[in-house]
């Protein structure tokens, strides 16, 4: 029976992982419609804002911005169970999301939104130590500027929210984010609680270029309407309701 089970697994998880490298190689050859993208969008809306930033608690991160290939290739990661997230999965659902050209339309409209110019950061006193952590652990797969690669799908991580940040590192460091680099959370396992917030406090101070940066106060204007009261914290077991389309 164990041995069975152990098959079991074995095949789901294989099949789960097919499955995403195939959404993800047809999503990526699709032209994107940025208009379809701005309505798949409104699904985003409840938690990550109108405007892809997320918020400072570290529950919700800021996607705007995001290159295209990382987003499609999360999305498809979720879906597929190959990333647990108990409170995204619903939304990535073919049945809420769409297919592979829905993937590839919101990854594009993320993509193309402005950046939040007053990110989350942390404390500022250790800086210098993570900057050395970061050159010497960070720079050849995230970039100098943590800019990340659109080919290799490796997320651009600059202007992150620190304590997002520091979430997803422990996530990663502990096995628990299952799509993760594995080389990466190899690395990281040696890093101390003093490391981490100062890498990931370096890290949340990269500012992106201005070009991708939003002016203070900008609002989506493709949500005019939309409430934009501060979104409480839910529970890892919580899930948020999808917002009704806008009219």
């Amino acid at each position: 029976m164990a041995c069975a089970l152990a098959l079991t697994g074995g095949t789901l998880l294989a099949s789960g992982h097919e499955d995403a490298a195939g959404e993800l190689d047809a999503a990526l050859h699709l032209t994107p419609n940025l208009d379809n993208g701005r309505k798949v969008f409104q699904l985003c809306n409840v938690c990550h804002t109108p405007e892809g930033w997320g918020n400072e608690s570290g529950m919700y991160p800021q996607i705007a911005g995001q290159l295209a290939s990382v987003t499609v290739k999360q999305l498809a990661d979720i879906r597929a169970r190959n990333r647990d997230n108990p409170t995204m999965r619903p939304f990535t659902s073919p049945q809420q999301l769409g297919g592979v050209q829905e993937i590839a339309d919101v990854a594009a409209y993320i993509a193309a939104l402005p950046m939040n110019p007053s990110n989350g950061v942390g404390a500022g006193n250790d800086l210098a130590h993570g900057e050395q952590l970061y050159k010497d652990n960070c720079v050849d797969c995230h970039g100098d500027r943590g800019q990340g690669d659109e080919k290799d799908h490796i997320p651009l991580i600059q202007g992150q929210h620190y304590r997002y940040l520091v979430r997803q590192f422990d996530m990663i460091r502990s096995g628990q984010r299952r799509n993760a680099d594995p080389k990466m959370a190899k690395q990281i396992r040696r890093f101390s609680p003093r490391d981490v917030a100062a890498v990931m406090d370096y890290v949340s101070r990269l500012k992106p270029p201005a070009d991708k940066l939003a002016e203070p106060g900008w609002q989506n204007p493709d949500f005019p309407k939309y409430s934009r009261k501060p979104m409480p914290h839910t529970p890892i077991y919580g899930r948020p309701q999808p917002p009704r389309p806008q009219r």
